[in-house]
């Protein structure tokens, strides 16, 4: 049996990092991933990279000024071409960055455990186990498919992962959830010439973000042609005549969509199945999610979890900064802990994109802020006005005690740039009027921070 320094199962963004890092102080490494199409991990290809670029595709459309449905078909069937050449591309060189290492060995295969240091790799029958005295798991989430009537059996269905394999524009799409990844290919496909019905069991968008910005969201995508079927529930799933229709029930009663695809966007869960956690003596929680200390370590003292599979926040950027947390406490002198993330900014990919950092005003007020706050609509941005992307809003919320920045959203064109300013201030601990007096190039859209921040009363 094969012993090494460290075994990583899954060659995520969290895990190939380590990977490298570790090979650069000399110990010997395995990385197993089970996929040839994952190297890399979800990001690089099927998470953010392949579906911001079809998002910036939808721009080159609307510069190309395509509007017959004919122009769209064909302009989409090679978008997507684009970007599976671009993954293809970024996929080999992740491979061939950790493989080319003379002290990594990539396994092509599902690992398992064994005990709490051996790990078994399974390979179209074939097992090989190999030992490890560290290992890592980042083996990533995966699909939520709920249960519902035919949504297994139906040609129609497709996950976030699989329509992007989609070389044909489904004429008319039906979405699952109106979470942020089914808003984000709601957005996407509409643009690229889709007929887009949403639907979903809540009776507002985004619960968690601020209610007018949400309300806000929905009128701007219903401008685009998206249509909501909100406070439905999806009684089943059923093909017939080369279709698929998704039978509904709701306030007025029970009627059915009829559909070209439908994805199922309703959500991810840690991708724990077959790993075999309990030779380990590897805990899970209720949600399915590997179970970890503040350092990442899991209740086995040799064995650590990153990235999606431990639950949390199902972001690139946490699973990289999973990877410094391991780094300094395994590796290092133990300064960094998951306590450290008090500022976590996000992006949902709509047109415009909706980003935020910290709280909003009802979250401030319900924790015992006294607030002031400030707001700004998209409109008055002179750059928004030069690419002609003016719908949006803004808004802030300010400790009226300190003037520290409590949050921030912003519904605005670049607002997943503009949204790494405003949280880079809030981790430096600045008072509001940082950004009011800031100095920004003009015409930018940051500049508009100015007024954002100048309107705080």
């Amino acid at each position: 049996m094969k012993k090494y320094d460290a075994v990583i199962i899954g060659f995520g963004k969290g895990g190939k990092t380590l990977a490298g890092f570790l090979a650069g102080k000399g110990q010997n490494v395995a990385l197993i991933e089970k996929s040839d199409k994952m190297y890399g991990g979800t990001c690089i290809n099927v998470g953010c990279i392949p579906s911001k670029k079809l998002v910036n595709s939808t721009k080159v459309l609307k510069d190309k000024g395509l509007s017959s449905i004919e122009d769209k078909e064909k302009f989409y069937t090679e978008s997507i071409e684009n970007k599976n050449t671009l993954i293809g591309a970024l996929r080999g060189k992740n491979y061939e960055m950790l493989a080319s290492k003379e002290n990594i060995t990539v396994y092509d295969g599902t690992g398992s455990f064994v005990s709490r240091n051996v790990v078994n790799v399974e390979n179209n029958g074939e097992n090989v186990q190999i030992e490890g005295e560290k290992i890592f798991i980042n083996t990533g989430s995966t699909t939520i498919i709920p249960n519902i009537k035919g949504v297994k059996e139906s040609n129609y269905v497709y996950t976030s992962t699989s329509i992007m394999e989609l070389k044909e524009l489904p004429k008319k799409l039906t979405i699952v959830g109106a979470g942020y990844i089914g808003l984000e290919f709601a957005s996407m496909y509409s643009e690229f010439g889709s007929e887009v019905t949403v639907i979903d069991m809540g009776d507002r968008l985004m619960p968690r973000e601020d209610e007018e910005i949400a309300e806000r969201v929905k009128v701007i995508l219903e401008a685009k042609g998206i249509k909501f079927l909100l406070k439905s529930k999806i009684e089943e799933i059923s093909d017939r005549n080369d279709k698929g229709y998704v039978k509904i029930s709701g306030e007025n009663g029970e009627s059915e969509v009829e559909s070209d695809a439908i994805l199922v966007a309703i959500g991810r869960k840690p991708n724990t199945e077959g790993l075999n956690l309990e030779a380990a003596g590897v805990k899970t929680d209720e949600r399915g999610a590997v179970v970890v200390d503040e350092t990442l370590k899991t209740t086995a003292d040799n064995i650590w979890a990153m990235g999606d599979v431990k639950g949390g926040l199902q972001f690139t950027y946490i699973s990289l900064d999973d990877f410094r947390i391991i780094r300094d406490n395994v590796y290092g002198n133990g300064s960094r802990t998951i306590n450290d993330r008090n500022v976590i900014p996000y992006s949902v990919f709509i047109n415009p994109p909706l980003s935020r950092v910290g709280m909003t005003e009802k979250e401030a007020v319900e924790k015992g802020y006294e607030v002031k706050t400030g707001r700004l609509e998209a409109m008055a941005i002179p750059k928004g006005k030069i690419e002609g992307v003016t719908d949006g809003l803004l808004k802030t919320v300010v400790d009226a005690k300190t003037d520290k920045i409590l949050g921030c959203t912003l519904l605005c064109n670049t607002s997943h740039e503009m949204i790494n300013i405003v949280a880079a201030a809030i981790k430096a601990e600045q008072k509001y009027t940082f950004l009011k007096d800031m100095i920004f190039t003009h015409p930018t859209m940051s500049e508009a921070l100015n007024d954002l921040f100048g309107s705080v009363k």
